[in-house]
């Protein structure tokens, strides 16, 4: 049975200005997350402003282990990466 594993990720991009400004932060994000641990990335809410934002990154895998590990690793990727922009997280499995 595979399992499906859900990292939630709260932004609020203080330096961001512009769409473009907050994209900017975003696009690395996401490359650098699924470049490095095989996830999926993407940005849930918070489109259409300019520094707040939601992003999911979802692995999905037989093995539960495996799948708590690479979000754990993802979610410590993405605060050192965020540093004080990333606000929240939450894990789920479904």
């Amino acid at each position: 049975m595979s399992v499906v594993g859900l990292l939630t990720l709260q932004l609020h991009i203080e330096h961001a200005h512009s769409l473009k400004e907050k994209r900017h932060v975003l696009k690395g994000l996401k490359d650098r997350l699924r470049n490095r641990f095989n996830v999926s990335v993407a940005e849930v809410d918070g489109q259409d402003t300019w520094q707040a934002s939601v992003v999911a990154v979802v692995m999905v895998s037989r093995d539960r282990q495996r799948v708590q590990n690479q979000l754990a690793k993802a979610e410590s990727e993405a605060e050192r990466f965020l540093g004080a922009d990333l606000i929240g997280r939450e894990v789920e499995f479904l």
